[in-house]
């Protein structure tokens, strides 16, 4: 038989074919199972770990970390602090000069509680324009309060309230420093009792604030807004380190304009104290002089052509300070031999680079004061520069010294010998303390639209409050730039309590 024809040969080729396909099925099944199957795999085995993950972070978690214990410790400082911030409230008239026709307006900010006496501090910004003044405490209780006194210059005031039932704010005697945490307290866009936390992003800025004679500003990112004027900055121990004040978008302009843009600025505690303590005790602030005039040294780099001294300064002098331009008779400079030409370099330790920082370390501190200076000075006769240390005692600012042309319209109105109404002044002329500046003899012209006798007291410029004669005279200054021409004479009001405490309205002309 022919081999091709054995059955047993055929039978055993034609199935071969078959058993090769085998594997290959297998294989081809097994990537389609790994092609439908294996994602999800992965996206359940992925799932597993990540709530493993979870499950060990949650267990941690409930044990405690460190940020269970910050987010405790940020509770009990609001529960310290909330107690002594308030929300002050406004309301006042609103009347042009010679015009009967008028209406009234609210406004509102933030304070804080400042002893167990009832007072209660804020900014002069917020309760200036002012005729009644409440304040709500964290309870939700109003109460009415009463104007002590404020220093516009510094933006700060005080306002009293009964002292029934209240915790006052824990003060801090440590100077902040940079990247220290800090929390802001106050009533934002009127969310009332609000608060938000930052670090102090900076020290002893200015922001050229047109009301402001002192800027001493601590920078922080803490969010800050309209309504946040006037309440507690607090560390982290919930001690009152400054006070909001002011929004670095309002640069330039008027005080606390603008939204949080990333700098709050806020007065130092210090500051605070040598402001409020004299509110309370006399109703004024008593200011340190020395009696120099000054320069700064970034304006003297803008200019091409120097004097020879000034140039020399600028080539032998590094680091900050302010230059002396000028030394007053007589004065407390003269007297321990500070020079034009000298470079005031720090007061009591602290650098000053403008003048706005001296204006901050001498005007704020009290009359008598003893003060210590860091002098720079160019050594002539030896060729080389000398630094030195000394110590001078402060006199006092005169207020009618920064405003000569608003005493001399108010001495032309018959206003003369005009006097911040002290408790003690009051005490001697016999009449009753109140805020505000003693007429000590009658004033008739005919720049007033009526007489004024002897014994009145002016309290209000506009709708202004005043306590001092320093802010009578920054109120007038201030009147005068925004008044408006009335049949070609411009006028300002004064607010006047006569004798018998009649509240009166007077028209005074100005030039």
């Amino acid at each position: 038989m022919n081999s091709s024809e054995d059955p047993h040969r055929g039978s055993s080729a034609n199935p071969r074919p078959a058993r090769s396909l085998g594997p290959a099925l297998v294989l081809i099944v097994m990537g389609a199972l790994v092609l439908l199957g294996g994602p999800l795999l992965i996206r359940n085995l992925e799932f597993a770990r990540q709530q493993a993950t979870v499950d060990l972070a949650t267990n941690r978690l409930a044990l405690g970390n460190p940020l269970t214990a910050l987010n405790q410790a940020t509770r009990d400082l609001a529960t310290k602090v909330e107690p002594s911030v308030v929300h002050v409230s406004t309301r006042g008239s609103l009347r042009e000069p010679g015009s009967a026709l008028g209406g009234y307006y609210t406004s509102s900010g933030s304070g804080w509680i400042y002893d167990d006496q009832g007072h209660v501090v804020t900014n002069a910004h917020v309760i200036a324009p002012a005729d009644v003044i409440e304040v709500q405490l964290a309870t939700g209780e109003v109460r009415t309060a009463t104007f002590v006194g404020s220093d516009m210059r510094s933006d700060i005031a005080v306002v009293r309230i009964s002292p029934d039932r209240l915790l006052p704010a824990e003060r801090s005697d440590v100077l902040p420093e940079q990247g220290d945490l800090v929390f802001a307290f106050g009533s934002p866009f009127d969310f009332r009792f609000s608060m938000s936390s930052g670090i102090v992003s900076g020290l002893s800025r200015t922001a050229g604030i047109d009301e402001l004679d002192f800027e001493n500003f601590i920078q922080v990112d803490a969010a800050v807004n309209p309504g946040n004027s006037g309440g507690p900055l607090s560390d982290i121990a919930g001690k009152v380190i400054g006070m909001n004040t002011a929004i670095a978008t309002g640069r330039g302009t008027n005080v606390g304009d603008g939204q949080f843009a990333g700098i709050g600025l806020a007065i130092p505690i210090r500051m605070i104290e040598l402001v409020v303590d004299q509110l309370i005790e006399t109703g004024e602030v008593s200011k340190g002089f020395l009696g120099i005039s000054m320069l700064e040294l970034d304006m003297l780099r803008s200019v091409r052509s120097l004097p020879e001294t000034e140039q020399r300064i600028l080539d032998e002098f590094d680091g900050l300070g302010v230059l002396i331009e000028s030394v007053q008779p007589g004065f407390p400079a003269e007297r321990i031999d500070i020079r034009s030409g000298d470079v005031l370099m720090a007061v009591d330790g602290i650098s000053v680079e403008s003048i706005d920082n001296v204006r901050a370390q001498i005007g704020l501190r009290r009359p008598a004061t003893i003060v210590e200076l860091k002098i720079w000075r160019w050594n002539e006769s030896e060729g080389v520069p000398a630094e030195f240390l000394v110590d001078v005692e402060l006199g006092r600012l005169d207020p009618k010294s920064n405003y000569q042309r608003q005493v001399a319209l108010l001495r032309r109105a018959g206003f003369n010998g005009l006097a911040t109404l002290t408790p003690m002044l009051a005490r001697e002329r016999g009449v009753d303390w109140q805020p505000g500046i003693l007429v000590p003899e009658r004033a008739q012209s005919g720049f007033l639209s009526r007489t004024v006798d002897a014994g009145s007291v002016i309290n209000r410029v506009g709708r202004d409050s005043v306590s001092n004669e320093e802010d009578l005279y920054a109120r007038l200054r201030q009147a005068e730039n925004q008044s408006r021409y009335r049949g070609g004479t411009r006028v300002v009001e004064l607010g006047i309590s006569s004798p018998d405490g009649e509240p009166l309205i007077v028209q005074m002309k100005l030039p």
